[in-house]
């Protein structure tokens, strides 16, 4: 079993978008059964509330399930739980390497999309862009479950 935990600032518009849309294309796959999917976020603000209403509106217009995402704070145990801890930006990659044990490995959902043309995906809680970053983070899902798919044969 591959498990996978998206990070970001609070876990209501990124990485619960990124969660839901990477269970979609797994589950498309016929995968479910070997990829465990979880999002999280940095602090803990937002704990126990559904994604935001932006990130609701696009998942729905896409036909992407969401009812059951609640946010929650990354925990210690998570470093050692999950085998792909994927951020959306330089901010959370900074944080992420500063928490997480020696030698383990943090990455930008956007490594996984070499032809994007950005690096961070964007916080649409401050931009209002939840569009475009639904783009980004389907093209750095493609991108996760691709390498996944490769490195288990």
């Amino acid at each position: 079993m591959t498990h996978v935990l998206f990070v970001c600032l609070g876990n209501i518009c990124r990485s619960p978008m990124a969660e839901a849309v990477f269970r979609h294309l797994v589950e498309k796959e016929g995968l479910a059964d070997q990829i465990s999917i979880d999002s999280c976020g940095i602090g803990g603000w937002h704990a126990g509330e559904r994604p935001h209403n932006g990130t609701q509106k696009v998942l729905t217009q896409k036909g992407i399930s969401h009812d059951t995402l609640r946010a929650r704070q990354i925990k210690r145990q998570d470093f050692s739980d999950y085998d792909y801890i994927v951020c959306m930006d330089e901010e959370n990659l900074s944080e992420l390497n500063r928490m997480a044990p020696s030698g383990k490995k943090v990455y930008r959902l956007l490594d996984f999309a070499p032809d994007a043309m950005e690096q961070n995906v964007e916080d649409p809680y401050y931009t209002g862009r939840f569009e475009y970053v639904y783009e980004l983070v389907q093209a750095g899902c493609q991108g996760l479950l691709d390498e996944i798919k490769a490195k288990k044969g």
